[in-house]
């Protein structure tokens, strides 16, 4: 056996978390088969662009998640925390002309033709092995050698305006740090550092602040800062209690803003109604409840800390995606995990379910 590639221990992964995976990984598909059909032939004039290149994604993020369960953790580990570094380089690479790819007025993508990439999405579950491993080794849990990684993350999104993003990286950086036993001191400190720090970029860009006040009042700029909660709404009042069925939305007809990425859940509510919510919100909190399982049992600091910083991601993503659209949190660009339509971020989220399976097995 190889000492280098193989875990030591061959127990059995968690196959309660690897069925709600497939759960989830299925009814992605088959929102995504019907409701990008429209899209898919504005764009590419192809009814099926937008699920092959789903599928496609899928699979890659299959095969890196397999390489993520086999290797062994403390390989994951040392990998993780050298694409930690690839990840920082990739996120100011944007910038340059030659791959840099612009949209909505923003720069976050890279462009290589035949592929386009968001390296945000790399740098979360690279964020968490890194912060996982720091927190685990750090004397007394001091509070600056954690706090400047945050600073570094913190200043290449800004310079990408991706603060949902940030949020995401730095409410998870939190619960590693706070799992990893710190003093509730330098707890207190961060989160009041943390929530002055949003508040205050949020109150510089004016459209941040119009999505806040659209929270209140979905009535207020219907054509402008409200539009796009008012036909989430719609499109989920529709479904009422057993949808309208599977391919029959009409919100995904252009009504509704990113119906197949941001928006796919307000799809998934019309066409199957508040039962079919129910099933997914059940999905994602049995995931938790699998992935703080495994952390608690998890025999090594890092690894525990990395299974906490996993399940509090993909999990708050999910209710933050599934908040916006239901109008509890302002329209956010959160992808819905495992479900929206994209690339990058599929690809990422199975290979960190691959790292989670891969804990699970060594408990």
């Amino acid at each position: 056996m190889s000492k280098i590639t193989l875990s030591q221990k061959s127990s059995q992964p968690d196959f309660i978390l690897a069925g709600t995976l497939v759960s989830l990984l299925l009814i992605g598909v088959l929102v995504l088969a019907t409701a990008s059909i429209p899209y898919s032939l504005k764009i590419a004039g192809n009814p099926n662009h937008f699920l092959f290149k789903q599928l496609a994604s899928g699979l890659i993020g299959l095969i890196a998640g397999f390489m993520a369960y086999k290797l062994s953790l403390e390989k994951v580990k040392k990998t993780g925390i050298f694409f930690f570094f690839v990840a920082l380089v990739l996120m100011f690479s944007v910038f340059l002309p030659i791959w840099g790819q612009e949209a909505k007025g923003a720069t976050r993508w890279i462009n290589l033709g035949f592929f386009s990439f968001q390296p945000s999405e790399l740098l979360k579950i690279t964020s968490i092995l890194y912060l996982a491993n720091l927190v685990s080794k750090l004397k007394k849990k001091s509070f600056w050698p954690f706090s400047a990684i945050i600073a570094v993350i913190a200043f290449v999104l800004l310079l990408q305006s991706d603060l949902s993003t940030l949020a995401i990286i730095c409410a998870t950086g939190g619960v590693i740090y706070f799992c990893g036993q710190a003093p509730l001191r330098n707890i207190f400190l961060m989160g009041l550092a943390g929530l002055l720090f949003f508040a205050s970029f949020i109150l510089i860009e004016p459209y941040r602040m119009q999505r806040i006040e659209s929270l209140f009042n979905h009535n207020q700029d219907v054509l402008g800062a409200g539009y796009h909660p008012q036909q989430a709404l719609i499109s989920i009042g529709s479904g009422e209690i057993t949808g309208s069925g599977l391919g029959l939305s009409v919100q995904k007809f252009g009504f509704l803003p990113e119906s197949i990425n941001d928006s796919i859940f307000a799809i998934y509510a019309e066409e199957t109604g508040f039962a079919g919510c129910l099933l997914l919100l059940f999905l994602f909190l049995l995931f938790a409840q699998r992935a703080f399982s495994i952390a608690k049992k998890a025999s090594d600091p890092s690894s525990k800390l990395i299974a906490c910083g996993i399940g509090f991601w993909i999990t708050s993503q999910a209710f933050i995606n599934m908040g916006s659209m239901s109008g509890i949190l302002p329209v956010t660009g959160i992808p819905l995990p495992f479900i929206s339509a994209g690339g990058s971020h599929l690809i990422v989220e199975l290979t960190a379910m691959g790292m989670l399976l891969n804990i699970s097995k060594n408990l």
